[in-house]
């Protein structure tokens, strides 16, 4: 397979999977050791290469919101507005401040899939649970400031337990607290927004400071507009979704991909 192609594929799964509660991640994990089994890829893709093209994901939440953080940025001196941008900053610190202390203690994305596999599995247990607990009980769309710093830990969650999924992890924390699914998918879309991108940019800056050897940029802007251009596609379909369904459907489908992943650890082909 021509090594572009398998960029390509990377950059589709990145964009697919980043904003559906499934978990970027195992999905990636996944794909990349299968890749590298059949000779597709001749190494594990760089943390640069996972970090930027989620920043490339991203780019599409923009492209679909457009007019919603127009309205939010051009008109943020209304009382309602503010205090959504003041909520999603909160949100963002928290996320920033603590995801950078954990940096510095040497968090990375893991090359096992063990760990993927159980958050993967344990995450659609609790999407499957929270729907059945939520069943019939009142949700309300007004984001309390508890909303906020829960889905900004549930950020951070995502990031200590790659396999959690950050929209999983975040959609999950403002259902639990009685947000609707509409708001609390939008909401979690666009706290991806300075989040996913400050990632990014951190990522960059630091490969280009320290030297460290990476993909070329060529290949990383590659796998990054194909993400952006699938994550697009995604999360118009998701936003239309969430008005009249559940998350059930996704946390059986954890469940599945989680089942997999540690059956395929048990072959030892998964590390």
């Amino acid at each position: 397979m021509s090594h572009w192609l398998a960029v390509a594929l990377l950059g589709l799964i990145e964009g697919v999977t980043e904003f559906l509660p499934v978990s970027s991640t195992g999905h990636l994990l996944l794909a990349e050791h299968f890749m590298l089994r059949h000779g597709w890829l001749e190494r594990h893709p760089t943390q640069l290469f996972n970090v930027v093209i989620q920043s490339g994901a991203v780019l599409a939440v923009l492209a679909v919101f457009t007019q919603r953080v127009r309205e939010l940025v051009l008109h943020w001196r209304k009382p309602e507005n503010r205090d959504y941008l003041l909520k999603l900053g909160a949100a963002f610190l928290l996320t920033a401040g603590v995801g950078l202390l954990m940096k510095k203690l040497g968090l990375e994305l893991p090359e096992n899939a063990r760990p993927v596999a159980w958050a993967t599995l344990l995450g659609g247990v609790a999407f499957v649970g929270l729907e059945a607990w939520l069943r019939k009980r009142p949700t309300s769309d007004r984001i309390t400031w508890g909303i906020a710093l829960a889905v900004g830990a549930g950020q951070l969650l995502a990031m200590a337990f790659p396999g959690t999924s950050r929209s999983g992890a975040t959609i999950l924390a403002a259902l639990l607290l009685g947000l609707n699914r509409p708001a609390a998918t939008e909401f979690s879309f666009l706290l991806g927004i300075p989040t996913l991108l400050a990632a990014g940019a951190k990522e960059s800056f630091d490969a280009l400071r320290d030297g460290t050897p990476h993909e070329g940029w060529a290949v990383i802007g590659f796998g990054s507009l194909v993400a952006a251009v699938s994550a697009f596609l995604v999360v118009r379909w998701l936003l239309g979704y969430v008005r009249s369904h559940t998350f059930v459907p996704f946390g059986w489908y954890r469940i599945a991909i989680g089942i997999l992943l540690l059956g395929w650890i048990g072959t030892g082909m998964g590390g």
